[in-house]
């Protein structure tokens, strides 16, 4: 039973890591048409920009502020630089861009900082004991972080002017402009909310494997995964997904195989978008022909 407890716990912390990152590309999404597969390289380089901060003797608070900076301002400058002049309806091109950036951002990492794994700072050290079970004060910290993170977006879209003008950009940009809602500006607020998440999800991550210019890269994909279970258009959907993921693929470690985890997760996906296409809270959108 202690087992089970210490399990659920961590899959909760992880699965609140996966929301994270996964409301982070919802909202990119969901505002500008573009699935962001560049986020795990780009927050991987606020990372390193965090640890060489951290190194100089700044403070891990403060490294984690420097990384969700750096990650938020990365966010605008890719969507200004690379994805806006695309245009609106290229969405294989910018699937193309981002993932190009992503294998350029990581030939960077790899030149600048080395390939070697380097270990990561926790925000929190030390265990507590609940019973029997030691649970790592830095999965508590991520819990509570990550419920702060998500309540904060939540206030943001449901109670000011800046989160009314981006659900109205995501149900139709066109409506928006002509109601005089700025969408290249919403689009810019959103990549620099959607990285500053993702790169936050990761900060906190970071210290169960280490950073390396890859190592993190497998993250993503069960944001990914969250993402898909949740459904791709609801960012309730997208943490609630994450924390889904998180929770299976840590039962799947502790009592199946380790190996096998992520098939396991992601056959669970595969099934539930078999039985519903649009996800757990995802709506079905229809053409009109």
């Amino acid at each position: 039973m202690d087992q089970l407890f210490i399990t659920l716990t961590t899959g909760i912390a992880n699965g609140a890591v996966y929301g994270l990152i996964g409301l982070g590309l919802v909202i990119i999404f969901r505002s500008t048409d573009v699935m962001n597969f560049a986020m795990a390289s780009l927050s991987t380089l606020a990372i390193y920009v965090a640890l060489s901060a951290y190194g100089a003797g700044v403070g891990i608070a403060v490294a984690l502020v420097v990384a969700v900076v750096f990650g938020a301002l990365s966010g605008v400058v890719v969507r200004e630089a690379l994805i806006r002049p695309l245009g609106q309806g290229k969405l294989f091109a910018a699937l193309v861009v981002t993932m190009g950036l992503s294998i350029i951002v990581e030939h960077l990492i790899g030149h600048y900082w080395g390939e070697q794994p380097r270990r990561f700072p926790q925000l929190v050290d030390g265990t507590i004991s609940i019973g029997n079970s030691n649970l790592m004060l830095q999965d508590i910290a991520t819990i509570l972080l990550a419920a702060v993170a998500v309540s904060a977006i939540a206030y943001l879209f449901t109670r000011t002017p800046v989160g009314s003008a981006m659900r109205a950009v995501a149900e139709s940009a066109e409506t928006a402009e002509i109601l005089g809602i700025n969408a290249h500006k919403v689009a810019r607020i959103a990549w620099a909310l959607g990285m500053a998440l993702a790169v936050l999800g990761v900060f906190l991550y970071a210290p169960k494997t280490g950073v390396s210019p890859v190592i993190l890269a497998p993250v993503l994909f069960r944001a990914f995964a969250g993402i898909l279970l949740g459904g791709l258009t609801s960012m309730y959907g997208a943490v609630i997904g994450g924390l889904i993921i998180g929770v299976l693929d840590n039962l799947a470690a502790a009592y199946i195989s380790a190996s096998f985890r992520d098939t396991f997760v992601f056959c669970v996906a595969v099934l539930v978008l078999l039985i519903r296409p649009q996800g757990i809270f995802g709506r079905q959108t229809f053409e009109r022909v």
